[in-house]
């Protein structure tokens, strides 16, 4: 195999190009006419920003993703917004794809579709709310409950991206990373939102005492972490990086859940790592990792077999 970030001989031309329709259809619902996003100038971030480097690793944002949506589940707010209102049961996977979707949306597309974006989201919120068992009220439009999902997904994208991509990653651009994911979690309503990783951890450990698990927490997480992808070689993918989400978790976190520690961790990692390898040499050179022109209207027939998210 070529090495990892060149173009490689065209001899793996073919390879590079079945991987990445692969991913196509693993994040996009070919029947509702679902399509990549295109990276464009005038997106709600910098070409340059440090969210621009996170958020286009397929791998480490799908560990990430794992990782948070098990952290979420232990609000039992959230847990009761995911159990009320959506058919999670007949499509978790479908959840997890929109989530992605949503990421890429507001993190690649025009400005403007990322706000029209992040409007659908507060319209839907607007929409759930009920009782918890426990007799309390919930609603998905409290600020705080936002916070906590948001610096849940955040700080666990960013802690992927930092063991399998880049271990080196200063303080300075994990802070940047998490001040410019802050722009969206505010126009979603979130506060407090921090801003950097110190401010962020001090957020998560202040939500502890809120958090629980119940039979309805281990349903889902069984139904998060069952979640395959459609063949042999994709469904042992889909065991590495669940697998992976939960070795990413805190150990209170797992403790919480009941999952222990992977037996098999090294294999984990290392099968977590060369994925990530894998999918970023096959996306190297790809018309999707062009930056489009702001203007731009229709899907360019250049990029028509090189799509990802």
């Amino acid at each position: 195999m070529a090495r990892a970030g060149s173009s490689g001989p065209r001899l793996f031309e073919p390879a590079k190009a079945l991987i990445r329709r692969q991913v196509t259809d693993l994040f996009n619902d070919a029947s509702k006419g679902e399509r990549p996003i295109l990276r464009r100038g005038d997106a709600l971030f910098a070409p340059d920003s440090v969210a621009w480097r996170v958020n286009g690793d397929v791998v480490t944002m799908m560990i990430g993703g794992v990782s948070g949506l098990l952290l979420q589940m232990l609000h039992p707010a959230v847990l009761a917004g995911v159990w009320d209102h959506s058919n999670f049961r007949a499509d978790m996977h479908g959840r997890l794809r929109r989530t992605a979707k949503f990421i890429a949306v507001t993190t690649y597309d025009s400005a403007d579709n990322g706000i029209a974006a992040i409007d659908r989201v507060r319209r839907i919120h607007a929409q759930v709310r009920g009782v918890l068992p426990s007799g309390a009220p919930y609603d998905a439009t409290d600020p705080a409950l936002l916070a906590w999902v948001h610096v849940t997904e955040a700080t666990s994208f960013l802690n992927a991206w930092i063991l399998y991509a880049e271990p080196g990653m200063s303080r300075a651009d994990q802070d940047r990373y998490l001040a410019e994911m802050a722009t969206v979690a505010e126009r979603l309503g979130a506060d407090p939102v921090p801003r950097d990783r110190s401010s962020a951890e001090a957020l998560i450990q202040s939500m502890r005492p809120a958090l629980l698990t119940d039979d309805r927490t281990r349903e889902v997480a069984r139904l998060v972490l069952k979640q395959t992808m459609g063949s042999r070689t994709t469904d042992s993918a889909s065991r590495v990086i669940m697998q992976a989400g939960v070795d990413l978790l805190p150990a209170w976190a797992r403790h919480m859940h009941g999952l222990p520690v992977p037996l098999d961790l090294p294999v984990i990692r290392a099968g977590a790592a060369t994925m990530a390898r894998t999918l970023r040499w096959a996306f190297d050179q790809s018309p999707n990792r062009r930056v489009w022109p702001a203007d731009i209207t229709r899907y360019p027939d250049a990029a028509s077999d090189d799509r990802t998210r």
